[in-house]
């Protein structure tokens, strides 16, 4: 038996029940002792069209009690290898995106401070460039696995510089992360020009597009990323609307043509020896989803995640 924490079985209590926390984990005030964090970031205040993203975190929660904790395709047992705890979402400020972003990064800071890793529930993609700044600050430049519909790569969004599009040129001109070790996976859709994705493959970016992706397992996808990363930390980010919204309905800018829940799978099991440092969920929009569909598919993604961290054992 194993001493860390565990999820609540739904054999013991019934799955509509029980604590409101990822997968029934216990809460957590003290990160003392844990391998692994679990947070919420309920934001959508960074977004461009839809909103709803503030109340994904609870969603995906609420969709998790659905998981058990072994995965029987895999092998791996996290909560078995890792100690891990649901620790709250944090206290943004929903009038202020420029205030909400000094507090996410203050935030993770303090998280940083413990030897723990970060898995965070957006919220909007504009949460990832402040969890940036606090992870470069420990680790320093990250490789990054970003994969999503939208390179996030625009200058400025009605003149902010700060949004859930423009993130990953703020992460490049910051030195947050390696460019040469990005890759974006899943990109598509309509844009205002052709450098709205070839500007970012001249800094170092690489780029795979959804259309060069379709009916391809992405197992070699992954597995290739993973040896060119090698040991560095790598930060990986999952906006839900890379998946096609036959999928994923409930986001905020969904596009047509996008990545399956298996080749979401495959890419992120081929992970699997990767030095992940943190990593994040976003762009969840439950109000376009009344079924419970879009959560419960970044729920189980979360938890694929959480089975390819270091020091995750397999049986």
């Amino acid at each position: 038996m194993s001493d860390k924490n565990q999820p609540i079985s739904g054999n013991d209590l019934a799955r509509f029940s029980g604590p409101n926390t990822f997968m029934r984990l216990p809460s957590a005030t003290a990160l003392d002792g844990l391998d692994v964090a679990i947070l919420g970031v309920p934001m959508d205040i960074g977004t461009s069209w839809r909103s709803g993203t503030r109340f994904g975190p609870k969603q995906i929660r609420a969709e998790s009690a659905m998981l058990r904790p072994y995965n029987l395709q895999t092998g791996a047992a996290p909560f078995d290898s890792l100690q891990m705890a649901d620790i709250g979402d944090l206290a943004i400020n929903t009038f202020s995106l420029s205030d909400s972003i000094r507090i996410i990064t203050e935030s993770y800071d303090a998280i940083l401070k413990h030897d723990v890793i970060p898995v965070a529930m957006g919220g909007d993609h504009s949460i990832t460039l402040p969890i940036l700044r606090a992870i470069a600050a420990r680790h320093g430049p990250v490789a990054l696995v970003h994969v999503d519909a939208h390179a996030d790569v625009n200058d400025e969004m009605f003149g902010e510089r700060e949004t859930h599009g423009t993130v990953f040129r703020r992460a490049y001109e910051e030195g947050l992360i390696s460019p040469s070790k990005t890759y974006q996976i899943g990109l598509r859709g309509t844009g205002y020009a052709a450098s709205d994705f070839t500007e970012a493959q001249s800094w170092g970016f690489k780029q795979y597009q959804a259309h060069e992706l379709w009916f391809q397992s992405l197992t070699s996808l992954g597995e290739q990323i993973r040896d060119e990363i090698g040991e560095g930390p790598v930060y990986v980010t999952y906006d839900i609307d890379s998946l096609d919204p036959a999928y994923a309905p409930g986001t905020g800018t969904p596009e047509i043509g996008g990545l399956t829940t298996p080749q979401a799978m495959q890419l992120i099991r081929a992970l699997n020896g990767l030095n992940i440092v943190g990593c994040d969920l976003v762009e969840v929009s439950p109000p376009y989803d009344p079924s419970g569909n879009t959560a419960l598919t970044g729920a189980n993604l979360l938890y694929e995640l959480l089975c390819v961290l270091p020091g995750v054992i397999r049986r």
